[in-house]
């Protein structure tokens, strides 16, 4: 199977071009090496790939068949994520000011809070 479609399949990217992108623009590795799309992926292989703000880490244990739901992603990848990088992902989302996206925009009171923290008084 080629990385792109199983990076698509594991759903570690939310199209295959995407995928193909991600990895033309070298922030997916194989093994510590730079991969192409077309590549084979074999099974045993460690793959890690930027995504946003968060480098994931997964050991291909197999390849699904189709795009397959997110609780079956663990009989097809296991994640080898460290903590940290989650948890100074998740950090950064809480930093003052920082709006997630699909929120909208913000109300009156949530403008005056950004205010207040970009105010250095």
């Amino acid at each position: 199977m080629r990385w792109d479609q199983w990076l698509w399949n594991i759903r570690l990217y939310r199209s295959r071009s995407l995928a193909q992108t991600a990895i033309k623009d070298g922030r997916v590795l194989v093994d510590g090496v730079v991969i192409k799309p077309a590549r084979d992926a074999k099974a045993g292989e460690t793959v890690s790939a930027k995504t946003g703000d968060i480098t994931r880490v997964y050991k291909v244990l197999g390849f699904p068949p189709r795009r397959i739901s997110a609780p079956e992603v663990a009989a097809f990848a296991e994640d080898l994520t460290p903590p940290e990088a989650r948890e100074e992902a998740r950090q950064k989302t809480l930093e003052p000011g920082f709006r997630a996206r699909g929120l909208g925009r913000p109300t009156k009171r949530e403008r005056r809070q950004i205010d207040r923290w970009d105010d250095p008084m």
